[in-house]
């Protein structure tokens, strides 16, 4: 499994655990509060979408040329923001934050 896959992967798992909650959370909740209806319906066909909907359309933004960090973002250049995920030096998720 690629690091981009382990860390789309740490983002599920880590939404609703202590890991990454606050973070993950937040960038979900501020999204569905601030992006049009038409921009869920577009991309999941509902207008109310679940957090799990929300991180399942997470992109790849960029990954970090000098470190082991992969940004994510939504589709469609609809935000700043980035779920940013970085693995230690044995290749394990260590940290899971929102960032702009």
């Amino acid at each position: 499994m690629s690091n981009e896959a382990k860390a789309l992967e740490g983002i599920r798992k880590a939404s609703g655990t202590e890991q990454g909650e606050y973070s993950i959370y937040e960038f979900v909740s501020h999204h569905i509060d601030e992006l049009p209806r038409t921009y869920w319906e577009k991309h999941l066909n509902t207008e109310s979408p679940s957090s799990e909907q929300v991180i399942g359309l997470l992109v790849l933004r960029s990954k970090w040329d000098d470190e082991e960090v992969y940004d994510f973002t939504l589709p469609d250049d609809v935000t700043d923001y980035v779920v940013s995920v970085s693995f230690d030096e044995e290749g394990n998720i260590e940290d899971i934050e929102m960032e702009s």
